[in-house]
């Protein structure tokens, strides 16, 4: 992480981490990975309910993950930031690591 980051940006980026904080975003995020999708196929893939998704939508959209598309009376969403792939395989790697020490010191 660069050194001397300003104070009004350590926020954005922990806003940005805290977005990321509850599993319903990521399995969002991660059913967008395979391109856009409409909220009602964002429903039915999730199994909750419209509000929940709309909800989970809107704060991933205002922290910069998602971009919206509006075509008749469908909403499409998708992917703004793939950099967000990066990092999630950065963090699965870190676990996978993780699991794997404690997985040594079981046996």
């Amino acid at each position: 992480m660069a050194k001397n980051i300003p104070a009004q940006s350590i926020e954005l980026i922990a806003e940005r981490f805290h977005a990321l904080g509850e599993p319903a975003r990521l399995r969002i995020l991660m059913a967008l990975q395979e391109g856009e999708r409409t909220v009602s196929d964002l429903v039915e893939s999730q199994g909750t309910s419209q509000a929940n998704i709309s909800k989970h939508l809107q704060i991933l959209t205002a922290r910069g993950f998602l971009k919206r598309r509006k075509q008749g009376l469908n909403v499409f969403y998708a992917i703004s930031d793939k950099e967000i792939f990066n990092m999630c395989s950065m963090v699965c790697g870190g676990i996978r690591k993780q699991l794997d020490a404690r997985s040594k010191l079981m046996k």
